[in-house]
């Protein structure tokens, strides 16, 4: 039923970042959907497959990396139809330690410039070489991965939520620039998702530092600030990013889809 009304089976997709987390779920929804899925990540062998995706070796902070992936992508396939902007990390950090107990969780130039090259330069440099030659073939679908912390920010997540902000902002102005050449762009901002192996330990202490509390609370506070009473299951972001790069959502560009149990504002 998915595939016959969501009609993917013509589309050759890129996913990057698709190795693991939420990227690998819409990796392998868009599979289910019919679409030929390209997994483009910086842990993958060039020309191996992941669950019979082919997958391309790509660092997208790296300009050359970047156009490498693309032109193996169009050699192979012929067409880049849909990308889904989706490679990106997140390191908690404080602005101030005010406590002073823990250095390591202020924010320092080194993960400042590390979330800022892969979430915005790296979705901006993928971004570019995709739609480039989707305005070739008149058509094409950017999908990019935001956040709900970009639309309302997140205590011990000042940088991450900038670079989130950056992607709704890019996907507003892109929106406008190449929609009239065929070239939808939309973004989605998932908010308190089930977990992924990318939240490892490290990442739930170094998030509890920065909020005041423990790893065990958050969660529980987390799920209590849901209006669905529940976190978000990966593959209900793997439809919505399927639904959109789907003709279905042929008059939706320009916008940022929050997919948040209702507990997103904006």
């Amino acid at each position: 039923m998915e595939k016959q009304w969501l009609e993917l089976e013509e589309k050759v997709a890129i996913v990057t970042g698709a190795a693991s987390g939420i990227g690998k779920h819409v990796a392998e929804v868009l599979k289910a959907a019919g679409a030929t899925v390209v997994v483009a990540d910086l842990t993958v062998e060039t020309g191996k497959e992941l669950e019979s995706m082919y997958c391309v070796k790509c660092n997208v902070a790296d300009p050359d990396s970047v156009n490498a992936m693309a032109k193996a992508v169009i050699d192979r396939y012929g067409s880049i139809d849909i990308l889904v902007n989706n490679a990106g990390l997140n390191r908690p950090r404080l602005l101030v330690d005010v406590k002073g107990e823990r250095p390591e969780y202020e924010l320092n130039v080194k993960d400042f410039d590390l979330m800022f090259n892969v979430n915005v330069k790296g979705l901006f440099l993928v971004a570019q070489v995709c739609a480039r030659q989707m305005i070739k073939q008149g058509k094409g679908v950017i999908v990019n991965m935001s956040s709900a912390s970009g639309k309302e920010g997140s205590v011990g997540q000042s940088a991450y939520s900038a670079t989130k902000g950056a992607v709704d902002s890019f996907t507003r102005s892109w929106g406008k620039e190449i929609s009239p050449h065929g070239v939808r762009v939309v973004a989605v901002a998932p908010d308190i998702m089930e977990a992924t192996s990318l939240r490892t330990p490290a990442y739930e202490e170094a998030l509890a530092y920065t909020r005041g509390t423990t790893p065990d609370k958050l969660n529980t506070d987390y799920k209590k600030s849901i209006p669905v009473g529940r976190p978000g299951k990966l593959d209900e972001v793997g439809w919505t990013v399927a639904f959109l790069a789907s003709d279905r959502a042929g008059y939706i560009t320009g916008t940022t889809i929050n997919v948040s149990g209702g507990k997103s504002r904006g």
